[in-house]
């Protein structure tokens, strides 16, 4: 690697962390967690940031707790970590699911949870997790620190409601009901490629029909998002195919597809009504091989 002159600053706490960061955020400061997207654009210089603040040794970051009704995830937590469930009930298959779609194995090993989230990239499997499971993010500055939903924090391409000197310290994922049932589907030319379409569906059962179903779509949009259409033709439905064909139906007539040299809108948008039903149907699986 030959990126461009730099200078390197090592923080040991958070407080010295946002500190540095005030000073150095005017001067095209970043943050170096697990540096899977910064560095190899710093190799081809494609970014050159006047200092690096490298967050790897401030204490807590690593921290990966269930604290309350809710799984705490440090910034400094890899992807790795959640290879296998990390907490009981359907919050840890599910984290487990996604994470299995994340890059190649080396990358889940130094790749971080909360650097993807701060990423905002359109076709990171963690963003579209934050916005379908109504993750909250707590961003910390010199100012002091303050709560962001993920409805709110993910603001388009590459951009986030994060101010230049806010470091994301943090994001929690309230604890699912046991009873929920989920479901992953995603889309890439290659393995270990980014999503050109993904799907997280989820919902619960009660007195034989849907309730409370949460279906996000991502790497379609400039940003992730739950949609509410798709979701409504869930609710009150019995689960099945009919179902699940209606919701997928919603889904790709709902959403706004961007396009690229390789893929057009109209490709996005089919992605989205095969994957929303793939999910859709992982749910279904799930609930019949618990009996439901």
């Amino acid at each position: 690697m030959k990126p461009a002159a730099f200078s390197y600053h090592a923080p040991e706490t958070i407080a010295e962390a946002v500190a540095i960061l005030a000073e150095v955020a005017p001067e095209d400061g970043r943050v170096l967690a697990g540096g899977q997207s910064l560095v190899p654009t710093m190799a081809f210089r494609l970014a050159r940031p006047a200092h690096l603040v490298d967050i790897n040794g401030v204490e807590g970051l690593d921290r990966l707790v269930l604290d309350g009704d809710e799984l705490s995830i440090g910034a400094c937590v890899r992807h790795a970590a959640f290879h296998r469930p990390v907490v009981e009930g359907c919050l840890g298959p599910l984290l487990s699911s996604v994470a299995r779609h994340i890059g190649h194995y080396p990358i889940r090993q130094r790749g971080t949870f909360c650097g993807s989230l701060a990423q905002a990239d359109p076709a990171s499997e963690w963003c579209l997790a934050a916005v379908t499971l109504g993750a909250t993010m707590t961003a910390m500055s010199v100012r002091g620190s303050r709560q962001i939903r993920a409805r709110d924090f993910f603001e388009g391409i590459m951009t986030t409601a994060l101010a230049d000197d806010e470091l994301l310290t943090e994001a929690r994922l309230a604890i699912p009901p046991s009873d929920t049932r989920f479901g992953f589907a995603e889309f890439n030319r290659v393995a270990g490629g980014f999503a050109i379409a993904m799907v997280l569906a989820a919902f619960r059962l009660e007195d034989g029909v849907i309730t409370e179903p949460r279906l996000g779509v991502g790497g379609v949009e400039e940003r992730p998002r739950r949609i509410a259409e798709a979701e409504a033709a869930l609710e009150g439905r019995a689960p099945g195919a009919e179902a699940f064909r209606a919701a997928a139906d919603a889904a790709a007539g709902a959403v706004d597809p961007m396009e690229d040299i390789n893929t057009s809108a109209g490709y996005r948008r089919d992605l989205v009504a095969t994957l929303a039903f793939r999910a859709l149907e992982q749910a279904g699986r799930a609930l019949e091989q618990a009996g439901a």
